[in-house]
C-alpha cells in the first residue's frame, strides 16, 4: 500500500569479511516488501490506523460544523445591522453580539488549527512505531533464519539503488527463504515482541487530507 506503513528496505544483513576471502559465502534472499505486505500484523496495523484517521476526521468534522454555523450567526447579524428600520439601540446590542461571536470564531479558529497538527503529529507517530515494530519482529526472523541455516551474505531481492536499480540483479530461486519468513510470521501463537494495540495512541488526520476542509475567516 502507498500508505503510512509502505516499506522499502534494502538489507544487507550479515557480511562476514573472511567468508569473501575464501570463497564459501553461503548467500541468501529475502523479499522485504513482500515479507512485509503479507504478514498479518501489517494488515493489523493499518487497520488501526485507518480507524484513527477515521475517528480524527469525524472529531475534525463537528469542528468544523460548529464554525461554519458560527460563521453564518456572524453572517446573518451583518444583514440585520443594514436593516434601515433599526433602533440605534437595538443595532448597538446586535453589533455587540456580532463582535463577541467574532472573538468567539477566532478561537475556533485556532482550536481547528491546534487540533488539526495534533492529530497529524500522533498519527505519524503511532505509524512510525508501529512500522518500527513490524521491521524488528521481521529481521529477527530472519535471522533467526540466518543462524540455522549459517548464511553469510542476505540481500533484499526488493531493494533498489539510489539510481532506482535493483541491488540484487539476479538469484536463483533456491536461495530465496521469503516464504518461510512469512510463514513463521504467520504461525499463530508465536511468541511476538510487538503488540499493534500497546503501539496505538490517538490520531489525527493529515495536514492536506483536512485543510481543503477549513472553512473561510469571516
Amino acid at each position: 500500500m502507498k500508505k503510512l506503513l509502505s516499506l522499502t528496505l534494502v538489507s544487507l544483513l550479515v557480511l562476514p569479511i573472511a567468508a569473501w576471502a575464501q570463497g564459501t559465502l553461503k548467500i541468501g534472499t529475502v523479499d522485504m516488501n513482500k515479507t512485509f505486505r503479507d504478514y498479518n500484523k501489517t494488515k493489523d496495523a493499518e487497520a488501526k490506523i485507518n480507524d484513527a484517521k477515521n475517528q480524527a476526521k469525524k472529531e475534525y468534522d463537528e469542528r468544523a460544523d460548529s464554525y461554519k454555523k458560527a460563521l453564518d450567526d456572524i453572517n446573518n447579524l451583518n444583514k440585520q445591522l443594514e436593516a434601515p428600520a433599526l433602533s440605534a439601540d437595538a443595532k448597538a446590542a446586535k453589533a455587540k453580539e456580532r463582535d463577541d461571536k467574532i472573538a468567539n470564531i477566532k478561537n475556533m479558529e485556532r482550536e481547528i488549527t491546534e487540533f488539526r497538527q495534533t492529530r497529524e503529529r500522533q498519527l505519524q507517530e503511532q505509524a512510525l512505531r508501529m512500522r518500527e515494530g513490524i521491521v524488528k519482529e521481521i529481521t529477527d526472523v530472519v535471522m533467526e533464519r540466518v543462524k540455522a541455516n549459517n548464511l553469510d551474505l542476505v540481500f533484499d531481492k526488493s531493494g533498489n539503488s539510489l539510481n532506482g536499480v535493483p541491488v540484487l540483479m539476479y538469484s536463483r530461486d533456491n536461495v530465496d527463504f521469503t516464504a518461510d519468513v512469512i510463514t513463521a510470521l504467520n504461525k499463530p501463537g508465536r511468541p511476538s515482541s510487538f503488540n499493534p494495540n500497546a503501539a496505538a495512541s490517538p490520531a489525527k488526520e493529515s495536514t492536506s487530507a483536512t485543510s481543503s476542509a477549513t472553512p473561510k475567516k469571516p
